[in-house]
């Protein structure tokens, strides 16, 4: 391997060039070195970005490079586990888009062929790179809110468009497996904290869900406390996150597009009223992301979000899946 990490992505899709395709630009100790599609029009915006780009006309013949070190895979859902399992049986560290997989039967296989490869394999869930989750659960666990009784958290934004790849149910698309990721493994991470028992409503559109309603009770180290998660693809933009204690909430109002839905903010609101605010103004957590991707290959640290994590957040969506009941209005 070369100095830096070289990277391969499949697929020049919206998501690479405005956000993960200049990530891997910026980051210290990476390389943008190829990318993978057959319109030299899609082309153009990265190799503006990075101008020695190599650009290949099909995935396999990027996988067959021996230039490059690793791929990013911003694929549609219901490619993101057969293309990393490609990539890692062409012997290439992968960093694949969420969900990885469509179920945690394929993220159990995918395990499998990362620990036979030896090399490494995650789910790309940026937000775990970021200072303020990582502050966030540092002082949940401290006990800076006393007891933890209950986590809410929102995440919305209005996609009415039916040809869209995430209202299309044939490419795994739905609010579930495109930000309910976040929903429930943010909480997850903070608490350690799995569903113990979980009831859901959902309500679809040409058969992808556009609303869903998760309420649980979640077991983990701490003890038990409720659980409740709204998602949805046909609602005004909103964001927030909130761990509610016996002595204090803590709030996240910006916790999944920190920079650009808003400031990233962890706000620790004490029952006498008082407040204590820390901020991360400029933070970019695709490019924290790709950092600890290439300081973990080259074996500096493990990485903090490993596929046995990402199985975690996947068994409560399959869980979310089997338990919803559907509505409409």
């Amino acid at each position: 391997m070369a100095d830096d990490l070289r990277w391969g992505i499949l697929g020049a899709a919206e998501f690479a060039r405005k956000h993960m395709g200049p990530a891997i630009h910026a980051a210290a100790g990476n390389r943008l070195a190829a990318l993978a599609t057959s319109s030299p029009a899609k082309a153009d915006p990265f190799r503006a970005m990075a101008g020695e780009i190599a650009v290949f006309d099909g995935y396999e013949a990027l996988l067959a490079s021996d230039d490059i070190d690793a791929v990013y895979i911003p694929l549609p859902n219901h490619l993101h586990f057969e293309w990393t399992l490609k990539a890692l049986e062409a012997g290439k560290h992968v960093l694949c888009e969420k969900p990885v997989a469509m179920e945690a039967a394929e993220i159990d296989r995918l395990i499998a062929a990362r620990d036979e490869s030896g090399l490494l394999a995650a789910e790309a869930f940026m937000i775990l790179h970021h200072p303020q989750w990582q502050r966030a659960k540092a002082l949940v666990e401290a006990g800076a809110i006393g007891e933890l009784r209950h986590a809410d958290v929102a995440f919305s934004f209005n996609n009415p468009d039916e040809t869209n790849i995430r209202n299309r149910p044939e490419t795994g698309g739905g609010g579930i497996r495109d930000i309910g990721v976040y929903a429930y493994g943010s909480v997850r991470y903070v608490t350690g904290a799995e569903p113990e028992a979980l009831d859901a409503r959902v309500r679809r559109e040409n058969g992808v869900d556009t609303w869903a309603q998760a309420d649980a009770v979640m077991t983990g180290p701490g003890g038990k406390f409720t659980y409740a998660g709204m998602t949805s693809t046909r609602l005004a933009p909103r964001q927030e996150v909130v761990f509610h204690g016996a002595d204090a909430t803590l709030r996240l109002p910006a916790p999944f597009n920190a920079g650009l839905f808003g400031e990233a903010r962890v706000i620790l609101r004490r029952a006498d009223g008082t407040e204590i605010v820390e901020r991360w103004p400029g933070v970019n957590q695709y490019v924290l992301q790709v950092e600890a991707f290439a300081a973990a290959v080259r074996g500096e640290m493990p990485y903090p979000v490993p596929l046995e994590f990402s199985r975690g957040t996947q068994l409560m969506i399959d869980m979310v899946f089997s338990q919803a009941r559907d509505i409409s209005w």
